[in-house]
């Protein structure tokens, strides 16, 4: 052998991929003529290059150990680039020095995974509050039948490309002051796939797809609200070429009830009752989720009081139990009273001694900001 390429690299003939791609990084970082421009360092830094184009394609490196030389003109290895111009990948430089890239090579595939998909669901509150199983509708992407998803039309099949023989790239050499570059890119014949399908199914112009109807049963589980998504793996677009389809979310948006508010996991709502029965009590009948329920007024009860139902509100969607059904209650004075009426009133506020109240003034109500406010200031 005219040149010892191993010795060149200064790494055993046993060595493997990774430490021969290691040495070669090494060696070409220091003796890159953008680093040393010295004409001895550009000979040598063809010498690895060479070195590192036999050893790292495996068909070479086995030609150069039965004791042929693949980049001679005489030594039987296809593809040969001549002595003293020895070629090296443009990609191989690259790597030197910004590390290996990140994609691989070699054909594409034509199967890949669909995309997730996402549809809104509408619910009432007592849906939302005990859980409740819905049918949907949904238009996605489905494996196409007529071709199985293959892209051809039956009876026929993708073929190797004749331009990159199935590599789905193609290489051009170009000349440079480093000797030889091999560049790839992508078959512009087959994308970059190795195979072309001659026939597409007419079905699905050879997308391996085509779009359906399903109906979809899905369960929503109790206590979930505006915005919760509900993952149904596997549910989604299918991918071309049949490929494993993608997710469909189920988002959920519960519609607005006639009485009750929801509040996280609590229900509020208001009742109004005139003063009379605030002031002597009562029971106000309030249908809840869980059926008709006496809520009991007590006597002397004033406005904007709450009255707790614990455990009638939403169940929690993480742990057991359920929040609380909160009553405000709201006393309405009258606006117009009959003469009888108001003799009444004005018999009971001599009775009381409250024909001319003086009053109780106290500072003006305050809000959540004031009260936080006056607590951090020590008031």
């Amino acid at each position: 052998m005219a040149t010892d390429y191993y010795a060149v690299l200064g790494v055993r003939r046993d060595a493997g991929q990774d430490e021969i791609k290691k040495a070669f990084r090494r060696l070409a970082r220091e003796l890159h003529p953008d680093v040393n421009p010295d004409p001895k360092t550009q000979e040598r830094f063809k010498e690895i290059n060479a070195a590192y184009e036999v050893l790292s394609d495996p068909q070479k490196r086995q030609v150069y150990d039965l004791g042929g030389d693949p980049l001679s003109p005489n030594g039987g290895g296809a593809g040969g680039f001549g002595a003293g111009a020895a070629g090296f990948g443009f990609s191989d430089i690259m790597d030197a020095f910004f590390g290996a890239a990140t994609g691989q090579r070699g054909p594409r595939s034509r199967t890949r995974r669909g995309q997730d998909a996402m549809i809104r669901l509408e619910i009432t509150l007592e849906e939302a509050a005990f859980g409740t199983t819905k049918e949907l509708q949904v238009d996605t992407a489905v494996t196409c039948t007529t071709c199985s998803g293959e892209g051809a039309a039956p009876g026929t099949s993708a073929q190797t490309c004749d331009m990159c023989r199935g590599k789905g790239e193609v290489s051009q050499v170009t000349r440079s002051f480093l000797g030889q570059v091999m560049t790839s890119r992508p078959c512009p014949q087959c994308q970059g796939f190795g195979t072309v399908v001659p026939t597409p199914c007419p079905e699905c112009a050879g997308d391996g797809r085509v779009r359906a109807r399903r109906t979809l049963t899905v369960k929503i589980p109790a206590g979930v609200d505006n915005g919760t998504r509900i993952q149904l793996a596997g549910e989604g677009e299918v991918g071309p070429g049949g490929g494993p389809a993608g997710d469909l979310y189920v988002e959920i948006a519960e519609t607005s009830h006639a009485v009750f508010q929801r509040r996280g996991d609590d229900l509020h709502c208001t009742v109004t009752i005139p003063m009379t029965a605030a002031s002597l009590g009562t029971q106000v009948p309030l249908q809840t989720l869980d059926g008709l329920e006496e809520v009991d007024i007590r006597p002397g009860t004033q406005s904007g009081q709450s009255i707790p139902l614990h455990g009638r509100g939403i169940t929690h969607l993480r742990g057991g139990g359920r929040g609380d059904l909160i009553v405000h209650v709201e006393v309405q004075t009258p606006t117009k009273l009959d003469p009888e009426q108001e003799e009444l009133l004005r018999r009971l506020a001599m009775i009381r001694g409250e024909e001319r109240p003086s009053g109780q003034f106290a500072p003006g109500q305050q809000g959540l900001f004031s009260r936080l406010k006056d607590a951090f200031n020590g008031r």
